[in-house]
């Protein structure tokens, strides 16, 4: 029984990896994408403005 103690935990993290995967691979693209992409776009545009307002500034 000690064999399937030592293999139950690494079959159990494949499992929950394909998993993983393959809610990845179903979500990528269709009806949510334009929202998806909009949700980033803009959570970059808030990084970029936060940056450069933090940014010091120079005066040549």
């Amino acid at each position: 029984m000690d064999y399937v103690s030592a293999l139950l935990p690494p079959v159990v993290m494949a499992v929950f990896f394909i998993g993983v995967i393959r809610v990845i691979v179903k979500t990528q693209g269709g009806a949510n994408k334009t929202k998806e992409d909009a949700v980033v776009d803009a959570a970059l545009a808030r990084t970029e403005a936060a940056q450069a307002a933090a940014a010091p500034k120079t005066d040549a």
